[in-house]
Order: C-alpha cells, then structure tokens, then sequence
C-alpha cells in the first residue's frame, strides 16, 4: 500500500466562528499564509463583510475569496467557517462544516449562541481538535465528534448527552476546581 503524503489528502487552512458583528469567539488557523495576527484578523473581518449579506442559515453556502474556498453557515448569532486552499474539493470542506456546526449544536444541546459558546469554548476547542489536525480532516460525523468530546469533556463517566443537569453541574465544579487548583 502506497504511503499518504500530507499534500494528498484534503486540508483545510482555517476553521471560524465569528459573532454577528465579525468578532472571535473560536478560531483556529493552520496555516502560515497569515503570519501575524494582525492579518488574521484582516482576512477574517474581510471574510464576514463578503459573506454577511448571503442567507446561509438554513444550508451552507460555498464562495471563493482571495484563492480560497470559503464555506460557511450562520447559526443564530454565530457565523462558521471553513476555509480551504482552491484545489480542495468543496464537497469535502462543506462536510467539515456540517460536522461541526451539528458537532457544536449537539455539544451546546441547541443553544447555539455567542454567549453559551463562550460559556463551553472548551468544548468547541475540543471540537476543532477532533475534526481536524494540523490542517488535515480526521473527522467529520457530528455524533462521534461530539461523542468523543463529551467523553473527554467529562472524564469517562456518563456521556454529556446522558448528564442530568445536576451530574453536569458537578462536573463543571469538578473542572472548576481542578483548574483552579493547578
């Protein structure tokens, strides 16, 4: 069996969130082609300008900005972005977005919403670690992703899904304390 080079398989540049005013709630880059955080938040804030007056809440809508690929989807007050080299295959780039924009919704049980995604950016980190490394798709199933957060998230016992609200209180005073103690 031949071996997998790094440049044969599909690769994404950046994953976004940004609220409904283009600021950072979530972002992760894994790319070089924006060296300096300064031009990070250049291309993000000339990416939400280009993309803010589409309609893509009820599906993703795909663009190509500045030689990329940009397939993005609003979800309330949350904008989400998947950004790819133009000789990626959007197809594949349109299916990380759905895995975690539906990753992210099962994660924050619907309420997909600046505030409560700023309340569990653990969990949306988590999420963007799971789906992709170094800029190389692993996943993009909504339920293993956020089945593997969740598991992480809460040390194997119950999966989040399963908590009552008192088990994942606890949980949080767990991390709580644990973080606070280190």
């Amino acid at each position: 069996m031949g071996e997998l080079s790094k440049e044969s398989c599909p690769s994404v540049k950046n994953i976004l969130i940004l609220d409904s005013e283009g600021k950072r709630v979530a972002v992760k880059y894994f790319s070089d082609d924006w060296s300096t955080n300064a031009s990070k938040l250049t291309f993000e804030k000339s990416v939400f300008t280009k993309t803010l007056k589409t309609n893509a809440r009820s599906e993703a809508e795909i663009t190509l900005f500045d030689g990329y690929i940009v397939v993005y989807k609003f979800v309330q007050d949350l904008h989400f972005f998947v950004i790819a080299g133009d000789d990626e295959n959007e197809l594949i780039i349109a299916n990380v977005l759905q895995g975690f924009s539906d990753s992210v919704g099962l994660l924050l049980r619907g309420d997909v919403e600046k505030r409560t995604a700023l309340e569990n950016l653990d969990l949306i980190l988590l999420c963007i670690d799971e789906i992709i490394d170094g800029g190389i798709i692993l996943e993009t199933d909504a339920n293993i992703i956020a089945g593997k957060v969740a598991t992480n998230a809460v040390d194997g016992s119950a999966p989040f899904s399963e908590q009552t609200i008192s088990q994942a209180l606890a949980t949080a005073r767990e991390h709580l304390a644990r973080s606070l103690l280190k």
